[in-house]
């Protein structure tokens, strides 16, 4: 008997079997190549806007179709498909481009790069594995935590090209296990121990495991896991390990579509869309371990005209992410990212369910984020950033969100994201009402949040209702909360805050005050209800405290207010039913 002519029989049988049961699916997909625009949800999406959204239009992708098994690949998630790939796209792009069909299978490769007019669709039950062999990745520049750096090649990979498309139900799964460092103390017992046994080395205190040397030497090396002081190219090879890449990475794309796979188990960020126009991302599921470090879902970074909609998450960083570069970094590149809708998705675990931040510095506005639910995430609505940033963020809109089950603040500004406010330092000791801070002046590097608008917003279960944390020299400005209903241990919080507008909220809080206010200016409190009829509600301090308004439901007692000594009582006006 032939040995090799029965083995080339079976995968010529095998590579036919896959190309007769997709014949129903390439007329389906001939079809939908020219992707039509005006479908009834996509119209949907666009209703009540307020700020003047462009329609986008989706990529175009020729009317030319392959098929992954033409080109010699093997579904056995041993065999090696790279090869198959990059030839079945260079053919696309010799025809000027067209649609990738991946069947059911699994399918092992390395970096996938893409190019314009290319649809990669995979059907129900189609996994790509990218692999664990690290020198697949080259080493390329690129930008990662909004800082200009090297490293290694994305899984998915794309920069200045033209529709482009993910369709159908299949997963990609960035195989982040062997990237990703772990922290002791997001594991059981068993499972810390199993990590330790397959290799790897543990730091001096033994509470975090690191894949490799070389990855433990890189994050010493680095700042917010990017290197500093490093010139050579032989130095990055040097810690390889530690440059673990996103997992998909589309730069300077135009006309981007997403529409129904799973992307999961990234090496660090999952999907980046930076400096793209004219995206879609809906009906995608993106899935990380929800300990794995750097796990964001999906980061929009300098973006203009982007819908994410129907889409779910469950992650191990922020879920639903928005950026447009860090300090120096960002401020040069100067793009904002701008016209963004979110609308219809579900955020089952991230530290973020909907962020903003902290990597700014090249602005954000004109954001839309409606008909949301967020279940177990670290926060539910995030704004962060901190000095040196930069960068302004305003005209977002945020409408009928639900929550549950919120570790730390349902809705929460922060512009002192990785270090302490003034009233943390205050209730640290050894400073009388700000007297003796350093306040630095307001330049370039100032980050400043205004006209934030957010209504309609329910949350049961939170350590912190509300959290509006902002700058001595740069205040947040012109904050709007209406119709909020939240349950929590602690209730509002507002500090360094100006022009805030405040109008039927229920705060049902474990601990009171339910509110406090803190060198806050400009504020208005209207259709107040008060739940504990005789005990302090609200407080009020801070020596830079100026016109507060409460108009209340009912009838409110000496106890039910309380107004520091450094307050000018003038600035606080009280009306009561």
């Amino acid at each position: 008997m032939n040995t090799e002519n029965t083995k080339t029989g079976r995968i010529r049988g095998r590579r036919m079997r896959y190309i007769m049961g997709s014949l129903g699916l390439l007329l389906l997909i001939a079809s939908c190549n020219t992707t039509q625009n005006n479908s009834t949800d996509t119209q949907n999406i666009y209703q009540g806007i307020e700020f003047q959204m462009p329609e986008i239009a989706e990529p175009i992708i020729p009317d030319n179709t392959v098929i992954i098994t033409e080109f010699g690949a093997i579904p056995d998630g041993q065999h090696l498909n790279s090869d198959a790939f990059t030839k079945a796209i260079a053919e696309l792009d010799k025809k000027g481009g067209g649609t990738l069909v991946i069947p059911k299978g699994i399918w092992l490769t390395g970096p996938i790069q893409l190019i314009s007019n290319l649809n990669i669709h995979t059907e129900a039950g189609a996994l790509v594995i990218f692999s664990t062999d690290k020198s697949h990745y080259p080493l390329i520049e690129t930008s990662f935590e909004g800082n200009n750096t090297i490293r290694c090649m994305s899984p998915i990979y794309g920069k200045k090209l033209a529709n482009i498309s993910f369709t159908g139900k299949g997963v990609f799964d960035g195989s982040g296990e062997v990237w990703r460092h772990v922290k002791k103390s997001k594991l059981t017992s068993s499972d810390w121990n199993t990590l330790i046994a397959s290799g790897g080395i543990l730091n001096e205190s033994g509470t975090t495991w690191y894949p490799s040397e070389g990855f433990m030497k890189g994050e010493q090396l680095s700042e917010m896991n990017v290197p500093s002081n490093i010139t050579s190219i032989d130095q990055y090879e040097e810690i390889r390990d530690f440059l673990r890449p996103v997992m998909v990475s589309l730069v300077e794309c135009k006309q981007v579509l997403i529409d129904g796979p799973t992307f999961q188990n990234s090496p660090a960020w999952c999907i980046h869309p930076l400096m793209c126009e004219n995206l879609v991302i809906k009906n995608t599921t993106v899935r990380n371990p929800w300990f794995s470090q750097n796990g964001d879902g999906l980061d929009i970074e300098s973006c203009k005209n982007t819908l994410i909609y129907n889409c779910n998450f469950d992650v191990g960083d922020d879920a639903i992410c928005i950026k447009s570069g860090k300090d120096k970094d960002g401020r040069e590149r100067g793009i904002a990212t701008e016209n963004l809708i979110v609308k219809n998705c579900i955020v089952y675990h991230g530290h973020g369910g909907v962020t903003i931040g902290s990597e700014m510095s090249g602005g954000v506005k004109n954001m839309h984020v409606s008909n949301c639910t967020f279940m177990g995430t670290d926060v539910g609505l995030r704004f962060k950033s901190n000095r040196g940033r930069g960068g302004i963020v305003e005209n977002i809109y945020v409408s009928d969100i639900q929550m549950i089950n919120i570790p730390t603040n349902a809705i929460s500004f922060n512009l002192y994201y990785g270090g302490r406010s003034v009233s943390e330092m205050l209730e640290e000791g050894g400073l009388l009402n700000g007297e003796g801070i350093n306040i630095p002046a307001v330049s370039e590097k100032t980050p400043q949040f205004k006209n934030i608008f957010l209504k309609n917003i329910t949350c049961r279960g939170a350590l912190q209702g509300v959290y509006l944390q902002g700058l001595p020299e740069m205040n947040l400005e012109n904050i709007v909360l209406k119709n909020i209903d939240i349950k929590a241990t602690n209730g509002l919080q507002c500090m360094d805050a100006n022009g805030i507008s405040i109008e039927n909220i229920r705060l049902t809080t474990k601990n009171l005050p339910a509110y406090h206010f803190y060198n806050s200016k400009n504020v208005s409190i209207k259709e107040l209800e008060i739940t504990q009829k005789e005990n302090p509600y609200i407080t009020i301090e801070g020596s830079k405290t100026e016109k507060i308004k409460i108009e209340a439901n009912q009838q409110i007692n000496t106890n039910n207010i309380v107004i520091g000594k450094n307050v000018n009582s003038e600035a606080i006006e009280i009306i009561s039913q």
